[in-house]
């Protein structure tokens, strides 16, 4: 099994950076797609960014390209999301996601989910 503790929400004025941090521990060699989902009040769930360990490729959302990165220290087995120019409309539950697989840039399977930093972004 794979246990994810997500750290480093909270609240930050529009055009502020936050850095959320991911803690992987147990069987770390299922983490091999990692990425950050969102959920925000009334809508669904969405991929934010993803990374795969085996070539360190990584993915945005069109919403968060520029803005976000993702990056991961494999010694701390810890995955790190760096959010630059926060808008309002980033304001949502935060969560890293585990899988072997990755599709379309996400695990896929999600065989992990931590279970979320709220991020606000206030105007």
């Amino acid at each position: 099994q794979v246990q994810l503790v997500e750290s480093g929400g909270g609240s930050v004025q529009a055009g502020g950076s936050l850095r959320l941090s991911c803690s992987v521990s147990g069987d770390t060699y299922r983490t091999t797609c990692m990425a950050w989902f969102r959920q925000a009040p009334g809508k669904e769930r969405e991929g934010v960014a993803g990374i795969y360990s085996g070539s360190s490729r990584t993915y945005y959302a069109d919403s968060v390209k520029g803005r976000f990165t993702i990056s991961q220290d494999n010694a701390k087995n810890t995955l790190y999301l760096q959010m630059d120019s926060l808008k309002p409309e980033d304001t949502a539950l935060y969560s890293c996601a585990a899988g072997s697989y990755c599709r379309g840039g996400y695990p896929n399977p999600i065989t992990a989910m931590g279970q979320g930093a709220q991020v606000t972004v206030s105007s």
